[in-house]
């Protein structure tokens, strides 16, 4: 389980996030962040057991503050992201340790544009079965909605009075739970974090789905 040493540490740095407090601090950010790790770690392999995964990527504390009006060099969390096996296999599953933020996550960040015209394309053609996933108890239970930038309008060549509008303008195709600091500090957490990404198999399985086959439902891999 997650030690409350790390969310104290990532606290502490929310509150001196600068290069002089950092190298002073090196040595707990570098406790901190091994135990984030075997805790990630964890998941990984747990997950592994019930799904196939192709990428486990351990996200750098550091920032990319070279288009940034934010300076600050470092993050205020720990991350951790899940890719499953491609091509037959999409979607991707994402854990954020953050106080006060923390939160799991998955689906679609950036599709690219083929795929993304392919959703799009099979949302147009018959959003039942889309639906009755995002409809489903356990899916708001778990999610509450399905999130994610979206158009104003509706995508060039589209028709703005189309019943799925609301699904085809969509640019990222997102679930997110949040968690409180007392629950990422339960000894059931990572439990918990399972039971997410479980959740997401269904819609994550329909988006294999039409990613996988053509319009007219072949095979395309």
């Amino acid at each position: 389980m997650l030690q409350k040493s790390t969310l104290e540490f990532l606290t502490q740095l929310k509150e001196n996030n600068d290069r002089d407090w950092f190298a002073a601090n090196k040595k707990a950010f570098e406790t901190e962040q091994k135990l984030a790790k075997i805790f990630f770690t964890s998941v990984g392999e747990q997950l592994e057991k019930i799904d196939s995964i192709e990428r486990i990527q351990i996200f750098r504390i550091y920032r990319d503050v070279r288009f940034s009006k934010d300076k600050a060099p470092y993050k205020n969390h720990f991350s951790v992201g899940f890719t499953r096996t491609k091509p037959m296999l999409r979607g991707g599953y994402y854990l954020h340790i953050e106080p006060g933020g923390s939160f799991v996550g998955g689906g679609f960040w950036e599709p690219n544009a083929e795929d993304l015209n392919r959703i799009r394309k099979e949302f147009e053609m018959d959003d039942e079965e889309i639906r009755t996933i995002i409809a489903d108890d356990t899916f708001k239970k778990f999610f509450g909605e399905l999130k994610g930038e979206e158009l104003k309008t509706a995508p060039k060549g589209s028709d703005k009075t189309h019943s799925a509008i609301d699904l085809i303008r969509k640019k990222q195709f997102l679930l997110t739970r949040s968690f409180s600091d007392m629950e990422v500090m339960a000894p059931n957490f990572e439990e918990n974090v399972l039971i997410t990404f479980k959740a997401m198999r269904p819609f994550f399985d329909y988006m294999s789905d039409v990613l996988s086959t053509d319009l007219n439902g072949e095979l395309i891999y």
